[in-house]
Formats: C-alpha cells, sequence, structure tokens
C-alpha cells in the first residue's frame, strides 16, 4: 500500500458505520482532523499509512479489505453490462466506471439492477412470453440472481454463519466427527434419522420427526445433506437475522438465500475454517488430501478454499468456478481481481471446458487475462451418478485458481516454469469486454473498439479491430 496512493472512502465509511461513530469521534481515534477525514471519505485524498496502522491497532482491522471489496466486481459487472449492444453509441470509458464503484457504489449497483430488469424485459418480448402483460409481469431481479448476488458481494464468506458452524464442529476447540455431533444435535431435538435406497437425497417429515437420507448418494453427499438439516433445525435464528439484515425484495428469494445459507452453514461445518486452513496449507492444498482427511468430495473441498476469507486469517484467494457441458457457469466465486461473466459462459480458452475431455484428471494452465495479472487455473470433472440404473448422470467441470503469485503454495504448480511469459495464454471473461485483437475463438467484436472491414482480405477474423 505504500507504493501507491489507496482511495477506500466508501470503506472507511461503511467501517466508521458499522462502529457507530460520528466523524468526530472517529478522527479522533485515528489521529487526524476533522476535515482530513471527511476529504479521505470522499475520496479527495488517499488513505494515509498512519490511518491504516491506526485502524489495525484501534479496531483490530484487517487493512487487506481496504484494497478489496466490491468495487472491483462491480467494475467487472458494469463492463459486461455494458457491452449489452443498447451501449454500443456510448460507453464510458473504464476510469470513469472505477470511479463510480469507488465514489457511488450505490449508484453502480442501482445501474446493475436497471439493466437486469431492461434484459429480462426484452427477453419476455423476444420470446413473446404469455405473461407479458399480465399482473405478475415483473421487471425486478429474479429471487435466484437476487441470492447469487448477495453471496457474490458478501466476498461469499458469511462470517457469523461460518463461526457458528466451526462452533458446532470444534465443540471442544477441536474438529470432531461431524456425523456424529450432527445426529446427537438432531437427537436432541427430537429428529430420527434413517437411510433408505431413494432417489430423493434428503427428505424431512415434521409430522413424525423423521429425517431420511438417501443411500444411493455419495457418502460426502450424505454427510452435507445432514448438516444442512442441521441447520435447518439448530440455527434458524441466526439464519432469520442474516436474511433479515440482506432485505430480499420477495419471499422466494429470501426461502432461496435460506437453503444457500444452510448450504454454508453445512460446509463450513463438514470442513471447519480452522482445522481446514490448517490442514490445506500443510498439504499445500492438495485436493485430494484435503478430501480424503474431511470425508468431502472434490467439488465441496475447492469451494471451501473460495470462502477462506476470514478477517485476520485469510487463507490464499481463490477464485473458483462451477459450468455445466454447455459452458454455463453454475457457481461462481471469486477472491481475485479475475470476475465471471454475469450472463452466458466463460472463455473458452480457460483450462476449464477441457475438462471433460479427461476424465478424472486435473489439468492445470497458466493463464493471463486481458488486464495483464497472471493466474494458476487448475480443473477438474466432477460426475454425479445418480446412483442405479437408468438414473441421470450430472457432469460439471470445476476450476480453482489464484494470482500466480501464490501458485507456489499449490502443489500442482511444483514442476512448472513461472518465470517465461510465453507459457501464460490468453483468456478473457466476455467477448464484449475482452480487448484481445486476434482471438482465434472470439465470438463478437469487443464493446469499445471501432471495427475495420476489408472485402479483400481475411484474417483470423472476417474484420479488424483498430487501436
Amino acid at each position: 500500500m505504500a507504493n501507491q496512493k489507496l482511495y477506500a472512502g466508501v470503506k472507511l465509511r461503511e467501517t466508521r458505520s458499522r462502529l457507530g461513530l460520528t466523524q468526530k469521534a472517529f478522527a479522533a481515534k485515528l489521529g487526524v482532523s476533522l476535515p482530513y477525514l471527511n476529504q479521505m471519505e470522499n475520496n479527495n485524498r488517499p488513505i494515509s499509512t498512519g490511518v491504516v496502522l491506526a485502524m489495525a491497532q484501534e479496531f483490530g482491522f484487517d487493512v487487506t479489505e481496504l484494497s478489496t471489496g466490491d468495487a472491483e466486481r462491480m467494475v467487472a459487472d458494469m463492463r459486461e453490462a455494458l457491452a449489452d449492444p443498447v451501449f454500443a453509441d456510448g460507453a464510458p470509458p473504464l476510469a470513469d466506471l472505477r470511479l463510480t464503484a469507488s465514489n457511488a457504489p450505490a449508484l453502480a449497483r442501482a445501474f446493475l439492477d436497471l439493466h437486469r430488469a431492461y434484459r429480462q424485459t426484452h427477453e419476455r418480448l423476444a420470446s413473446l412470453d404469455e405473461a407479458l402483460g399480465r399482473e405478475d409481469a415483473r421487471t425486478q431481479a429474479s429471487p435466484w440472481e437476487e441470492v447469487r448476488d448477495f453471496f457474490h458481494y458478501c466476498d461469499n464468506y458469511i462470517d457469523a454463519v461460518d463461526h457458528a458452524a466451526e462452533r458446532f464442529a470444534c465443540p471442544d476447540g477441536t474438529r470432531a466427527d461431524p456425523v456424529a455431533v450432527a445426529e446427537a444435535a438432531l437427537k436432541a431435538a427430537g429428529i430420527t434419522v434413517s437411510y433408505r435406497d431413494d432417489d430423493q437425497l434428503r427428505g424431512f417429515d415434521p409430522t413424525t420427526a423423521t429425517l431420511t437420507l438417501s443411500t444411493r448418494a455419495a457418502v460426502s453427499t450424505q454427510r452435507f445433506q445432514l448438516l444442512h438439516q442441521v441447520a435447518l433445525v439448530t440455527q434458524g435464528k441466526l439464519l432469520d437475522a442474516t436474511l433479515d439484515l440482506a432485505r430480499f425484495q420477495s419471499d422466494a428469494a429470501r426461502a432461496i438465500a435460506r437453503i444457500g445459507l444452510a448450504n454454508y452453514f453445512a460446509g463450513a461445518a463438514l470442513l471447519p475454517y480452522r482445522p481446514f486452513l490448517a490442514a490445506a496449507q500443510s498439504c499445500r492444498h492438495d485436493l485430494e488430501q484435503l478430501a480424503g482427511q474431511f470425508g468431502a468430495s472434490i467439488e465441496q473441498v475447492a469451494h471451501r478454499l473460495s470462502t477462506l476469507q476470514r478477517p485476520g486469517a485469510k487463507g490464499i484467494p481463490f477464485f473458483f468456478v462451477r459450468v455445466d457441458q454447455a459452458g454455463t457457469i453454475t457457481k461462481r466465486h471469486s477472491a481475485t481481481r479475475l470476475q465471471f461473466a454475469r450472463f452466458g459462459g466463460a472463455c473458452p480458452l480457460w483450462n476449464v471446458h477441457r475438462a471433460f475431455e479427461t476424465p478424472g484428471r486435473f489439468l492445470r494452465q497458466l493463464a493471463e487475462t486481458p488486464d495483464g495479472v497472471r493466474y494458476f487455473c487448475l480443473s477438474r470433472n466432477v460426475s454425479k451418478p445418480g446412483g442405479a440404473w437408468g438414473a441421470p448422470v450430472r457432469r460439471f467441470a470445476i476450476g480453482l485458481g489464484c494470482e500466480v503469485q501464490h501458485a507456489a503454495d499449490m502443489v500442482y504448480a511444483d514442476d512448472l516454469d513461472l518465470s517465461k511469459s510465453a507459457v501464460f495464454e490468453p483468456i478473457g471473461i466476455s467477448c464484449r469486454i475482452c480487448e484481445r485483437k486476434n482471438c482465434h475463438q472470439r465470438s463478437v467484436p469487443p464493446l469499445e473498439r471501432q471495427l475495420t472491414v476489408d472485402h479483400n482480405q481475411r484474417g483470423i477474423l472476417p474484420y479488424e479491430i483498430a487501436e
């Protein structure tokens, strides 16, 4: 931070508001004048090193939060929204988007909500949806998108739920058998657990207080579903309090988010924060070793690694993504500078798409995004059998990665030469916001570039992209 000016006025205001302090009291604790604090909060001045240190000493603030957070996500989301052809004639420059995200985040969120409403209305018209004109036709975000964005902007880390899950899984400070602890908790609540050959993963009958789990599911899935029910039964007040803070726009979104929070608790109890972080660091993030040690699946381990962002005890900032065979992103999270497309699929040059071609194997890739940031990427296919003849098999590919400076902490990068620029493959986020000129997989032109079409020549693309 000392080598560059740090403007984080929004984060400074949010911290002061969370502490319930006036500007005058906050300035006094930071050892600065009231006008100076006001200028920092309004991004008229950068945050000084002295203020950063004072925040850490006075409030135990994790100073890395000042340089991360919502701004980069919002810039990526706005760039993707502005890639819509409706903005083709007047998209603002990237510098303006960064100023908006850092100085006026509420305005940025309102713009994203408006664009999402426009997309939904446009799609209804394009498909001649029968619901057009009905009283229940809405332009607000779909419940699913609203919940997705909630976790996205929480950095996919819910502190209160994470701590509660760790206390549950480690009642005496050390990791206990999660199945035994879960069954004991359900028994104390008067709930009986049974297992049967069924295609329904989990079923709870409140009239008989019986939880039924499917023996067709993998053991890791059974454990996860058991802990999910524990969250619903024993953590209701915590889940409701978290949902109240989120202020969802519909009952449907709140219901979906409740499932998401119960899933979060289940994952955090199966892979409790401190023991899991220590084990990950010890084995250098060997996913198979961690899966065996904690009785979890490869996907559960990879997803959990991407959530290890607890203030004061952060793990490697990972991105995690899951795609289906059509290339559609079904799960996405990034604690890195890499952000994923909100609409459509991921860059076809990314190795996560090749994972389907090599079942059961990890694929490695050194990649560079158009902003010059380099990443170490790991991908693998995951299959979820139905557990019986004729039952459908669900197939996905997962991707896990980090910025290349953390690659040395990954066992998978040991034999790679990270010093050669030529080994880094160019990838992007979305064709409309990717500025690469000669990409052989480009599907549409970039938004902010002029095109030249020469009928007498043809290169990789049927047009040339101007500088």
